[in-house]
C-alpha cells in the first residue's frame, strides 16, 4: 500500500476542515481487516475517525458504489443501530484521487481466533458473544427501513433467487475447473426456496470478523464493513452467522479461520440463537439449515472467483492458493447439511 503523499494529506486537511468542520485532521495508519477496500485511521483536534475508499488501483464508477453505500446506511439508521457514525462523504477524487467515506472511530477489538486476554477462555464467554451477534442483527433487522432509507434502496423482490442465479451463472461462465456441487446446489436451493421471507437491511456479510467487541468484556460495540448491504431476506444475515457457530468436524472445515472461537462443542447450539433472533425480530427462523446452506454455497461461489485469478496467474497469496482446497470443503459443508 503506497504512503500518503504530503499534498494528498494537505488536501484532504482543507476539504475536512471547510466540508465537515473538522479543524487539523492527519492521515494515520492503516487499519487491518477487509480485503477489498482501504481504512486508514484519521487523527484530529475532533478525535480519532476513520476513512474509508476503494483501493486506488481499482478506480472506476463501480469501484467506490460499495463505499457510498455504506456510508448512505450508516448515516440513515446510525441512532438506532450498533454502527459506526457517520460523519463525512466525498465524491471528489480530486481531494485525495477516490471518494471517500469519514466515519467515527469506535474503540474496540475484531474477534478472530482466540479471545481477548480480560475475557474469560470458556464456553460462557462464547455463549455471550453469540447473543450479542443476534441481538446486534436483530436491532438492525427490526428498523423501518422504507422511511429511513432513500428511496431506490436496494430490490428486495425475487432476491433470495437473484442471488442464487448471479453467482451460479457467473461461475459457469468463468471457470478453470469442475466444480459440479455447486450447480447441484444451486438447483436443490432453487427447488426448495423460502417464499414468505420478510424484506428488511441485510449487511450481507455478517460474522464475527465484522464485528468490533470491547477489549475488556465480551459487548459488541459496533457492525462494520456495511459495503454488501442491501435490503432483502434478513435470515441470510443469520445463516452466515450461525454457519460459523459450532462446526462439527474441525478436520475438514472450509475457511476454518474464521470466527473460529465457536468452533467448539461445548458452545451454544446454533438453533438457540436462532430462536433468541426470532423473539427479538418477530420473524421465523424455522428454515434455518437452508439459509446455512445457502451461507456456505454463496461463500464458496464468491470465493472462488479469487481462485479463477490466482489459476490465471493475476494474484498469488496463501490465500488465494488455499482456496483450492476451502471452495471444495464449503460445498461438502452445505451437501452435508442437505443430507
Amino acid at each position: 500500500m503506497r504512503a500518503v503523499a504530503p499534498d494528498e494529506a494537505d488536501r484532504f486537511a482543507r476539504w475536512m476542515a471547510r466540508e465537515a468542520g473538522i479543524s487539523d485532521a492527519r492521515m494515520g495508519r492503516l487499519l487491518a481487516g477487509g480485503n477489498a477496500n482501504v481504512t486508514r485511521l484519521i487523527e484530529s483536534a475532533d478525535g480519532a475517525m476513520v476513512l474509508r475508499h476503494a483501493p486506488q488501483q481499482a478506480v472506476s464508477a463501480k469501484a467506490g458504489a460499495g463505499i457510498a453505500r455504506e456510508y448512505r446506511l450508516l448515516a440513515a439508521i446510525g441512532d438506532v443501530a450498533p454502527v459506526p457514525r457517520a460523519i463525512a462523504w466525498c465524491d471528489d477524487p480530486a481531494v485525495i484521487g477516490v471518494p471517500f467515506a469519514v466515519s467515527a472511530f469506535v474503540e474496540g477489538v475484531a474477534l478472530t481466533d482466540t479471545l481477548p486476554a480480560a475475557y474469560p477462555a470458556s464456553a460462557d464467554a462464547v455463549d455471550t458473544i453469540g447473543r450479542e451477534l443476534v441481538d446486534g442483527i436483530a436491532q438492525v433487522h427490526t428498523i423501518d427501513w422504507q422511511t429511513r432509507l432513500p428511496a431506490g434502496c436496494g430490490r428486495p423482490d425475487d432476491f433470495l433467487t437473484r442471488q442464487i442465479h448471479r453467482w451460479n451463472d457467473l461461475r459457469a461462465e468463468v471457470s478453470v475447473r469442475e466444480l459440479p456441487m455447486l450447480d447441484m446446489i444451486a438447483r436443490w436451493l432453487l427447488a426448495t426456496l423460502p417464499t414468505d421471507g420478510a424484506s428488511r437491511i441485510v449487511h450481507c456479510d455478517y460474522h464475527l470478523d465484522n464485528c468490533l467487541f470491547d477489549p475488556a468484556r465480551p459487548v459488541l460495540r459496533s457492525i462494520i464493513d456495511w459495503e454488501m448491504a442491501t435490503i432483502g431476506d434478513p435470515m441470510v444475515d443469520l445463516g452466515l452467522l450461525l454457519m460459523f457457530w459450532r462446526r462439527e468436524d474441525m478436520a475438514s472445515l472450509g475457511f476454518h479461520f474464521v470466527q473460529r472461537i465457536s468452533n467448539r462443542r461445548d458452545v451454544v447450539d446454533p438453533r438457540v440463537l436462532a430462536d433468541r433472533w426470532s423473539d427479538r425480530t418477530g420473524l421465523s427462523s424455522e428454515r434455518l439449515d437452508w439459509y446455512r446452506v445457502f451461507a456456505f454455497w454463496r461463500l464458496a461461489a464468491i470465493v472462488e472467483g479469487a481462485f479463477v485469478l490466482y489459476r490465471k496467474g493475476a494474484v498469488d497469496s496463501a490465500y488465494a492458493r488455499g482456496l483450492e482446497r476451502d471452495v471444495p470443503a464449503l460445498l461438502a459443508e452445505a451437501a452435508a447439511l442437505i443430507r
